[in-house]
């Protein structure tokens, strides 16, 4: 059994702790403040919820959205430590506009919200794989990637602050990354 936990990189330790709370650095980079709380419930199995809010326009651009994401995961050694693997739902509402750029990603065309405003919500649901690292007794550091499916309907505007609707309901469905995570957590 020793063996097995430390092919599998698995901390040793026991492992005591029924909570963590987090805080998604990349997320937070992006000046999209993210807080997420996990339970243990088993050995092997945790529950997070995670939520997103950006409710800021800097310099006339827009990128307002806030998301809720829900994530069951398996743990391969014990819950908080070591490989994880997760399903996730998402959901959310957005409001982007005025973002200059050229990204093309995935069949999702960005570059629209050069001189566009689109408003609306979204929802899916996805897959993720990471790994956490005791720092110490309370304290860890998690990478975590997800994959899976996003349907957005969304208002387009012509311009970022004002402007006449153009379209209504417009939907569109993207697949591709869901998540992307380097999480800082206390442990307790």
């Amino acid at each position: 059994m020793l063996a097995m936990a430390l092919a599998l990189g698995c901390a040793v330790a026991s492992n005591a702790q029924r909570w963590a709370l987090k805080t998604n650095l990349l997320y937070d980079a992006l000046l999209s403040p993210t807080v997420s709380l996990e339970a243990g419930l088993a050995p092997k199995w945790t529950l997070e919820l995670s939520g997103t809010l950006n409710a800021w326009t800097v310099n006339g651009h827009r990128w307002k959205q806030w998301m809720v994401q829900p994530e069951a995961r398996y743990w391969f050694c014990r819950r908080f430590s070591g490989h994880f693997v997760g399903v996730h739902a998402i959901g959310g509402q957005y409001n982007f506009g005025n973002l200059k750029n050229d990204i093309k990603f995935l069949g999702t065309d960005f570059s629209v919200l050069t001189d566009r405003r689109m408003q609306g919500w979204m929802a899916g649901a996805g897959v993720a794989y990471g790994y956490s690292w005791i720092l110490s007794r309370h304290w860890n550091l998690e990478a975590e990637l997800g994959f899976g499916w996003i349907y957005t309907r969304s208002d387009e505007f012509r311009c970022a602050d004002c402007g006449k609707r153009l379209r209504t309901g417009v939907s569109h469905n993207y697949v591709g990354p869901t998540k992307a995570a380097v999480n800082l957590i206390y442990t307790f």
